[in-house]
């Protein structure tokens, strides 16, 4: 039981350190369309670190979180992909 926990918090800091390369994309991204994936990349892996830390912590507040946090990132990424293509 431990060692599953123990398991899942490493899994949690690896997808921390994705998460940091993925905002240094953001940052250092060459053209807004880079910068965009890059953020949504870590949209998905915040969600996937929610996830990972309700099942190590035994709490399902984190997955609902991770639901609608995952629902907004999507809906955002449609809203700020649609303005950088010149929609209306």
């Amino acid at each position: 039981m431990i060692s599953v926990t123990i398991g899942l918090m490493f899994v949690a800091a690896a997808l921390g350190v994705l998460m940091i390369v993925c905002l240094t994309r953001a940052a250092l991204g060459p053209t807004t369309p880079d910068r965009l994936v890059a953020l949504d990349t870590t949209n998905t892996l915040v969600v996937a670190a929610l996830v990972t830390l309700g099942a190590a912590f035994r709490e399902t507040i984190y997955v609902d979180v991770a639901v609608v946090y995952a629902m907004l990132a999507f809906v955002s990424t449609l809203y700020i992909s649609r303005y950088l293509e010149g929609h209306t």
